[in-house]
């Protein structure tokens, strides 16, 4: 993999997958919900872009660019228009249908779909098993789509084998689970050495969303280019895609991933009210979606700050917080009331009475109620620490 891409090149090619247009996350917020599913359809933008910024000969797209086959009008359409900004027509565009978007009769690859039917000169979709296009004089592309959300069988195996005395730039494309890993159960499995048994200078796949070369290094490339905009937590090297260069007078690709994702999602355990400190003194949170677990015992001046630092992370509905899109798991958050006796000693005796019940609660078992016990009585406390 290099970081500069060659200055003479017979070969260009940006390479993406597995846009997920639609996906929804009913775990956020209805705001957050928005801005996350925004994000899937602007990242196009960059991705084009990218393209056009560096002429490359091909944009090849691997596969889910549709969370589903017949997606909501307002996906097709605004992924028609962004298609539609374009002039493809030195530039192609293959569209592969993936396990998410299979070609079928119902999906929007279909001939009679206003999508398909809408799509610009040079945007073509990959709608037969043997599928071929010619990337200029010296290179052409075999790809196969995927005709359902599962299968056994390596769509690799239906790409026709290097004819003796081809000498173009051979380029593959399906969507699939590499058989890499022992006893995983793949969904159209693809061989890691496929690309060379078939001929191919190199493999574009789609379908795992963290960038990848399966074999670093290989001569003949099986690359992973990641979803271009992370799906859920625990995505690594998501957010990419490939800059893929044959030099002139070579076969061997370099490969040079560059990230067009907006969001980065990040996973935090607090165990200390220090570390929560730190966390909210960030200042390079606005594109994070966070997940934070707090983990950790307080008193109630503490938890005070804890409320407060959480404020500053996720802010109100007045002013917004550091952390673009939040999650807070509070469920390890304990807070200690043993010291709060001193401060309800000259009470009314209803409210003394109420600090005895909430007491009794305390001490029964069963996490939920004893937590909503001291929840009470620390808003007591706040309510009497100052004198009226």
């Amino acid at each position: 993999m290099t970081e500069e891409g060659p200055a003479d090149v017979a070969l260009k090619l940006l390479h993406t997958a597995d846009w997920h247009l639609g996906m929804r996350f009913p775990a956020f917020r209805e705001e957050d919900q928005l801005a996350l599913t925004r994000a899937r359809m602007a990242v196009i933008d960059r991705i084009f872009g990218l393209a056009q910024s560096n002429l490359v000969d091909a944009v090849l797209c691997a596969g889910d660019l549709f969370d589903d086959p017949a997606p909501e009008e307002a996906w097709w359409r605004g992924l028609l228009d962004r298609l539609c900004a374009y002039d493809w027509s030195q530039r192609p565009v293959f569209l592969l249908p993936g396990n998410h978007d299979p070609l079928t009769s119902a999906s929007v690859y279909d001939p009679r779909h206003p999508f398909r039917q809408g799509l610009p000169r040079g945007v073509h979709v990959v709608d037969r098993e043997d599928f071929s296009a010619a990337l200029g004089a010296d290179a052409i592309l075999h790809a196969v789509p995927c005709r359902s959300v599962a299968g056994h069988s390596g769509l690799c195996e239906q790409i026709p084998m290097r004819e003796p005395g081809d000498e173009r730039l051979r380029i593959g494309m399906v969507h699939g689970q590499t058989v890499d890993i022992p006893g995983f159960r793949n969904n159209f499995p693809i061989a890691a050495d496929a690309a060379e048994r078939r001929g191919l200078d190199y493999l574009a796949i789609g379908d795992t969303h963290s960038f990848r070369e399966v074999v670093p290094q290989a001569r003949y490339p099986l690359v992973y280019p990641s979803a271009p905009e992370p799906t859920k937590f625990g995505e690594e090297d998501s957010g990419y895609v490939a800059l893929v260069f044959f030099p002139r007078g070579r076969r061997r690709a370099l490969i040079r991933r560059e990230r067009v994702a907006h969001w980065t999602w990040e996973e935090h355990a607090v165990s200390s009210l220090d570390a929560l400190r730190s966390l909210a003194a960030r200042d390079d949170l606005r594109r994070c979606v966070m997940r934070l677990r707090l983990d950790l015992g307080v008193s109630p001046p503490e938890f005070e700050e804890v409320e407060a630092l959480l404020r500053v992370l996720r802010g109100t509905d007045a002013v917004p917080g550091r952390v673009g899109v939040m999650q807070v798991d509070r469920s390890g958050l304990q807070l200690d009331t043993r010291d709060l006796d001193a401060v309800f000693g000259d009470l009314p005796d209803v409210l003394t009475a109420a600090v005895e019940r909430l007491r009794q609660l305390e001490q029964l078992p069963g996490g939920e109620q004893r937590e909503q016990a001291k929840r009470a009585l620390y808003h007591l406390y706040t309510l009497v620490k100052e004198p009226a």
